[in-house]
């Protein structure tokens, strides 16, 4: 039908269909000759993209048949065509999704060459391995990295970056107008109109965003660096007390590369589906607020649940590599499911029960050893030179807590606005800032925007106990080091002044909204209305944060599921840590859960001591604080202390 219609694109796809089903049907000749026949046509109407698929398909035949030198010469083919395609498209979220598209290339790339190396083992092709999955990890932050100190507005068009600015100010607007919808008695065609609203204003402001990207001086001068060599990330980011675990994840094997200054070693762990099935279990046991909830008739069996669910995991992740881990710090480079896990969590691999053991305590991983997450090997370098690029702060810390949410809160001075009963809280009376602790020992509140918020039609609760950790945070540091935004203070506006610049460290404890749909759209709940009940934005979203110029060493993010954010293969997830790290900030906590209000108080408080007093570096303080937490009986399980990871330089 297209040789008659004259379509060559047309037949060009229709004999690549072919040879694929060829391919899955063991037919592998008719699968190659038909490949042969496809990439002809395609190379003779200039599709570099359809060209690509046919040399993956062609390179997944040969390695049925054995065939790996072919296999290795197609494939790399198709990701040099691949690599190509990606640097032509100026819009980062079509990049983004082009290139989780052909993830499985990269995917089958590593797959070949560990095979290969299993061949001939001293041929060097699993570094080529780990060098080629570093190419498929986190490519768009890198190049954001890159961007942040390019200036890559430099020398546009005026009407074009105002244009950007009108409708960063359009998008604000209609998220805050739909959050207060969403607030109050709605229609499903009121939520779905603003909606369409919102996705409409932010496809024109990610147009835009590229039109400025293609049209910049800046942009086009920057220039896509290679990923770390093995011996590069040997020589110039570790040391002697570190080890980098890379993990791969495949639909038939798993890979992870341990990497030392001394040491190269490759490990296979089973296929993807296994290790995600793990994954859940540890998660749901560690992560699920439900599950945590220990009295003294059932911790027993919530230990023996703990146990299991993770001693499993850590014996398929990590004890391949026990025999390295003595002693070091762990910077690892995750992958799929298991970026879902702190590694912390897990008990260390060599003292593992067996599922099912009783009574049996395990020792989890952050009690020897500093856990630090990295999006990739590469990343590290980017951030460190966007590090030594930089002016050090003046000061030392600045603190968001306590923000007010609601008009009735009674923080706010027109009494008449209130409820009787909203947003009060046991022990708080009308006049109070803060309860006291023993009021509150059964007012349980988590930092979840998505339970707290979403559940209740957006109306947050109140976080009593981030206004200890405000203080607990700032004990010892002086008035003129410090900025304390609290209550009405705690707003959008003081969030994006140019004040937050002068300090090294910023600490946000408030609600985090996760939006995995539009990640941009992702935010830190901040003061939702002025002291007089009026509404204002408090909604500090990723957008917002990439427009930041930060000079901190440290940015905390002291509520929930802060850690998360959109799953793009490739890319890792997308979500507020990524904006801060290109806001200029080389390493971020944040949080992989839900996170108990009283409990990370504590921790914080702890974490912060380590640091400002014990003068602990970021990842050594954080370790510190949450043994010294996991100590204390009511919160010993996972759920309270093992959420927070370190993100970026642990230097």
């Amino acid at each position: 039908m297209s040789r008659t219609a004259g379509s060559q694109q047309w037949e060009a796809s229709s004999l690549n269909d072919v040879a694929w089903i060829y391919g899955r049907n063991r037919q592998p000749e008719k699968a190659l000759a038909t490949f042969s026949q496809a990439l002809t046509v395609y190379r003779n109407v200039g599709d570099p993209r359809g060209e690509a698929s046919v040399l993956y398909g062609r390179a997944r035949v040969e390695k049925d048949l054995g065939d790996l030198s072919s296999a290795v010469t197609d494939i790399e083919s198709a990701l040099k065509i691949v690599e190509t395609l990606r640097t032509k498209v100026t819009s980062q979220q079509l990049r983004m999704s082009y290139f989780s598209s052909v993830r499985e290339y990269y995917d089958f790339y590593v797959d070949l060459l560990m095979e290969l190396s299993k061949l001939h083992p001293s041929d060097g092709y699993d570094t080529r391995a780990f060098v080629a999955n570093e190419r498929s990890k986190a490519r768009s932050l890198l190049e954001s990295l890159g961007e942040a100190h390019a200036e890559i507005h430099a020398g546009v068009d005026p009407q074009l970056l105002e244009r950007e600015r009108t409708l960063q100010r359009l998008l604000d607007g209609k998220v805050e107008r739909r959050m207060r919808l969403l607030a109050g008695k709605h229609t499903q065609e009121q939520d779905t109109a603003t909606k369409t609203e919102v996705e409409r204003l932010l496809g024109e402001y990610e147009g835009v965003e590229a039109e400025i990207r293609e049209k910049s001086p800046g942009y086009a001068a920057l220039t896509q660096d290679p990923p770390l060599s093995v011996g590069q990330f040997q020589r110039e980011i570790l040391d002697s007390n570190t080890i980098l675990l890379e993990y791969s994840l495949g639909q038939q094997h798993s890979y992870v590369w341990a990497v030392t200054p001394n040491s190269f070693n490759a490990y296979e762990l089973p296929e993807r589906e296994k290790i995600e099935k793990l994954v859940k279990r540890a998660y749901g046991f560690a992560g699920t607020r439900g599950q945590q909830r220990i009295d003294q008739h059932h911790e027993e069996g919530h230990r023996t649940a703990d146990s299991g669910a993770l001693a499993d995991l850590s014996r398929v992740v990590l004890t391949p590599v026990a025999s390295v881990l003595t002693g070091k710090r762990l910077l690892i480079v995750s992958d799929g499911a298991i970026q879902y896990v702190p590694f912390g969590i897990l008990p260390e691999p060599n003292t593992s029960p067996r599922s099912g053991l009783r009574g049996t305590r395990q020792t989890p991983l952050v009690v020897e050893h500093e856990i630090v997450n990295l999006p990739s090997a590469s990343t590290l370098a980017a951030l460190r030179l966007q590090e030594k690029n930089r002016t050090t702060a003046p000061r030392a810390v600045a603190v968001f807590a306590d923000p007010v949410f609601d008009k009735s809160d009674s923080r706010v001075r027109d009494r008449s606005r209130r409820s009787p009963t909203h947003n009060k809280l046991p022990g708080l009376d009308d006049g109070a800032s803060e309860p006291s602790l023993e009021s509150l020992a059964n007012a349980r509140r988590t930092r979840s925007a998505a339970e707290a918020g979403l559940t209740a039609g957006f109306v947050f609760p109140r976080l009593v106990f981030s206004r200890r950790e405000a203080d607990s945070v700032l004990a010892g540091v002086p008035a003129e080091q410090r900025m304390e935004a609290l209550d009405f203070e705690a707003s959008q506006s003081t969030a994006t002044s140019e004040r937050l610049s002068q300090y090294r460290i910023v600490h946000f404890a408030t609600h985090g909204l996760l939006d995995s749909q539009h990640p941009e759209l992702s935010s830190l709940v901040l003061s939702l209305v002025d002291k007089y009940g009026n509404p204002q934005n408090g909604y500090l979203q990723l957008r917002n944060i990439y427009n930041l110029k930060l000079s901190a060493d440290l940015v905390v993010l002291s509520g929930c599921e802060t850690a998360l954010g959109k799953d793009v293969k490739g890319e890792g997830l997308l979500g507020l840590t990524r904006g801060f790290m290109y806001a200029g900030a080389p390493r971020v906590v944040a949080s992989l859960w839900q996170v108990d209000d009283a409990a990370t108080a504590e921790l914080m408080g702890t974490f912060y001591h380590a640091m400002l007093t014990e003068h602990l570096a970021p990842s050594a303080a954080l370790r510190q604080a949450q043994i010294q937490t996991r100590k204390q009986r009511r919160w010993s399980s996972p759920y309270y202390w093992g959420a927070f990871v370190i993100q970026g330089d642990w230097q």
